[in-house]
């Protein structure tokens, strides 16, 4: 297939998705200007978090707080934190388009950002230091392709640029290394990673995964 056809075809299929991640670069671009402070209200502080879920079981509603529970996921600390994010973002949540949809992607995108940021909430009540970036939804995506090759015969994966399928067996073993490596920091207290985040998205993300998500098309039963 000639090159452009190729990139035609590539925009058709993951076209939400790349406009997911260039969103998501854009806003990390308009972070650096002269400006870009008034982003740092997107970022989640669990205590603040904490605090508007009281309120609103009195009654009270604080939208800004309980929003930076999807506006942390659109930030970033630095250039490399940006670039790696994107990358597996890119990897996993392609798949995810390719297997159930770009609809779902969406959905599972804003939903396992929305469950890394409550879990890093839970984890550290009394927190006051902001959380940002999108591994959270990272990892929600390896989740979910987890749990749909325990629930199906997937097929191989073709990932843009890669020259060849890569088995979606060796796909899943990274999901779980991920998962192993957060574990393993968060016990040995590592700082500054958001483990609660990132262990919160690949929960979210496997439910979503072994028991909620259509069928692909082209998966088969077990």
């Amino acid at each position: 297939m000639p090159r452009s056809s190729a990139f035609r075809q590539l925009l058709w299929q993951q076209g939400p998705l790349l406009a997911l991640i260039l969103v998501i670069s854009a806003t990390f671009l308009f972070q650096l200007t002269d400006v870009g402070w008034t982003l740092a209200q997107g970022m989640l502080v669990p205590a603040e978090v904490m605090a508007a879920g009281k309120d609103l079981r009195e009654g009270e509603f604080d939208l800004r707080p309980l929003s930076t529970l999807v506006s942390h996921a659109f930030l970033h600390g630095d250039f490399g934190h940006l670039g790696m994010n994107m990358l597996m973002l890119w990897i996993f949540a392609a798949l995810a388009a390719e297997l159930i949809g770009q609809r779902w992607m969406l959905m599972v995108f804003f939903f396992t950002a929305i469950c890394g940021g409550l879990c890093h909430t839970f984890l550290n009540p009394e927190e006051t230091i902001p959380m940002l970036g999108a591994s959270g939804a990272v990892m929600g995506f390896e989740g979910l392709y987890l749990g749909m090759a325990v629930r199906w015969q997937l097929p191989d994966p073709h990932i843009w640029p890669m020259a060849r399928p890569i088995p979606p067996g060796q796909l899943a073993l990274l999901g779980i290394m991920g998962l192993i490596f957060d574990l393993s920091g968060f016990v040995s207290g590592i700082e500054n990673i958001a483990y609660g985040a990132h262990l919160g998205g690949f929960i979210g993300g496997l439910v979503l995964g072994a028991v909620i998500v259509p069928k692909p098309r082209l998966a088969h039963s077990r």
